[in-house]
């Protein structure tokens, strides 16, 4: 499926035909510790850096009523962040996965980011644009 906006995201969770949870890893990035002259460098060009996941939460599409909703509530954490990872989880025979059925699950986004393994989540920067990995 193909995301042009978070609000498509949205949409597609509504149109599911199981009720989903949707699973957000925050994460920050940053400067490789001993990193190398054209580690800097391509990480002062914005194209290069560590992912350091910082914050995570499941919401029901429901609780969601707009990226900068979601933005919002992310800034009373304290948390800085540059980037969101989007997963979801469906649920079974009409009833959707609890915040502790996302606990594991989200734990499995965290060590995949931290493995540099992004490419099957959703992900947008802190204005909302959808990010692609290659």
């Amino acid at each position: 499926m193909s995301l042009a906006s978070f609000q498509d995201l949205l949409d597609a969770a509504h149109r599911q035909p199981e009720p989903q949870r949707l699973l957000f890893v925050f994460a920050k990035v940053e400067l490789p510790e001993n990193a190398s002259a054209q580690q800097r460098e391509r990480f002062e060009n914005r194209e290069g850096g560590t992912l350091t996941p910082s914050l995570c939460v499941d919401k029901a599409p429901a609780d969601i009523e707009s990226f900068a909703a979601l933005v919002a509530e992310s800034a009373t954490t304290g948390q800085a962040w540059d980037m969101v990872f989007v997963g979801s989880l469906a649920g079974r025979a009409g009833i959707a996965p609890s915040a502790d059925e996302a606990a594991q699950p989200l734990r499995f986004m965290v060590n995949a980011i931290n493995n540099g393994q992004v490419a099957q989540f959703a992900t947008f920067d802190r204005n909302g644009a959808v990010l692609q990995f290659g």
